[in-house]
């Protein structure tokens, strides 16, 4: 096991704290990606201390176990962005190709402001220059399933995070 249930919910109060002590008086729009993003969202929203928007998007860029290096859209963000404080949740930023593009795309809805918040983040593998405001857990580039992580669509309801083995 990589990460147990306990660390993850310990780092996602961490988080959640540091985003309401920013973000509570700013009426934010939470813009989780999915798929992998959702058990972070939903256990996000418990921990915050204030009452919030979602608006799910989904882009991907992942194959197996590798990026493809190209970003597919299947649901873009919501016009409801305009003016506001975006927060885009991801599980994971590694390269950071994915979320490249989406800043690119929530920046056309004109919002106030944009955050990022990640669950984990891989900075070995990251090729690009934005910031990331709210970090669960730096990690080494392995590859990872549970808590919303996949393998091919699998491994997304385990509790605790696993280490892939390459296949």
């Amino acid at each position: 096991m990589y990460m147990p249930e306990s660390e993850i919910q310990k780092e996602v109060t961490r988080v959640a704290l540091e985003i309401s002590r920013d973000l509570r008086d700013k009426n934010p729009l939470f813009c989780p990606t999915l798929t992998g993003a959702f058990m972070f969202m939903s256990d996000l929203a418990k921990a915050l201390d204030f009452d919030a928007e979602v608006g799910f998007v989904k882009y991907t860029s992942y194959s197996g176990m590798h990026s493809t290096g190209k970003v597919k859209v299947s649901l873009p963000f919501p016009e409801k962005c305009r003016g506001r404080h975006v927060v885009i949740v991801e599980d994971i930023v590694d390269t950071g190709i994915t979320m490249e593009t989406m800043l690119e795309e929530v920046s056309k809805l004109e919002p106030a402001d944009v955050y990022i918040a990640s669950f984990l983040f891989k900075p070995d593998s990251f090729k690009k220059d934005f910031k990331i405001d709210y970090i669960g857990r730096s990690i080494p580039n392995d590859f990872i399933v549970g808590y919303g992580l996949d393998y091919d669509g699998l491994g997304r309801f385990y509790r605790d995070i696993y280490v892939v083995d390459e296949l």
